[in-house]
C-alpha cells in the first residue's frame, strides 16, 4: 500500500452537513470536530471518488474500468447483501496541524462559519413557499488536506478522479463547495 497525501481548496463557500440543526438559529450545521473545526469524513471523500471514477468509466472505460473501481472501492452485493471490501482507506480531510494549532489557541473557529437563508418558492405562485424559509451554515473558502492508502497500480485512477471533482457538499448546482483536489 501506498500513502498519497491530497489537499481540497475551496473556491467557495461550502456545507458538508452534520445532519443536526441549532434550533431557530440554523436548521443545518457543518461538521466539525470536537475542536469546532470543519473536516470532510473519509467516507464522504471515497463516494466522491467512486461516483467521479464512474463519470470517467462511463465515459471512457479505457481510462479506468469497472474492475479497478471495484478493486478500490469495494463492490456491494444487492443480490446477496453482501460486501467485498475495497483496498483503499480514506482518510478525514482537516485544516492542516499549523493552522488548527493557530485557530483553536487564538479561538477563531467561529470566524470559519456563516448562516446563509433559501427557501421554497411555489411553483405556481413564483412567491416564497410559507413556513419555508430555512438557514444552512456555510465554512468560508480554506484548504483541507488528507491521505489515502492505496495500491499503487491504482494511483493514476485516483489521481484522475480528483481531478474530476469539482464541487463538495450540497448546493453544489447554486454555487456552494466549488473547489479542486491537488495530489500533494
Amino acid at each position: 500500500m501506498t500513502k498519497i497525501n491530497y489537499k481540497i481548496k475551496f473556491l467557495s463557500d461550502w456545507h458538508i452537513g452534520s445532519g443536526l440543526g441549532a434550533g431557530a438559529e440554523t436548521d443545518a450545521e457543518i461538521i466539525k470536530s470536537s475542536d469546532g473545526l470543519p473536516y470532510i469524513p473519509g467516507k464522504t471523500i471515497k463516494g466522491l471518488l467512486k461516483n467521479a471514477c464512474h463519470d470517467i468509466a462511463d465515459i471512457n472505460e479505457s481510462k479506468i474500468s469497472k474492475e479497478t473501481i471495484n478493486q478500490i472501492f469495494g463492490k456491494y452485493a444487492y443480490k446477496t447483501d453482501k460486501s467485498d471490501a475495497g483496498s483503499a482507506f480514506f482518510g478525514n480531510a482537516t485544516i492542516c496541524i499549523d493552522e488548527s494549532k493557530e485557530i483553536i489557541e487564538n479561538g477563531l473557529q467561529e470566524y470559519l462559519f456563516k448562516n446563509i437563508s433559501s427557501t421554497a418558492i411555489d411553483e405556481n405562485t413564483g412567491i416564497a413557499s410559507h413556513k419555508r424559509l430555512r438557514y444552512m451554515e456555510v465554512c468560508m473558502p480554506i484548504t483541507l488536506n488528507g491521505s489515502i492508502e492505496i495500491d499503487q497500480k491504482h494511483l493514476e485512477a485516483i489521481a484522475l478522479a480528483c481531478k474530476w471533482v469539482r464541487h463538495i457538499g450540497v448546493n453544489r448546482n447554486r454555487g456552494l463547495g466549488r473547489c479542486t483536489i491537488t495530489i500533494i
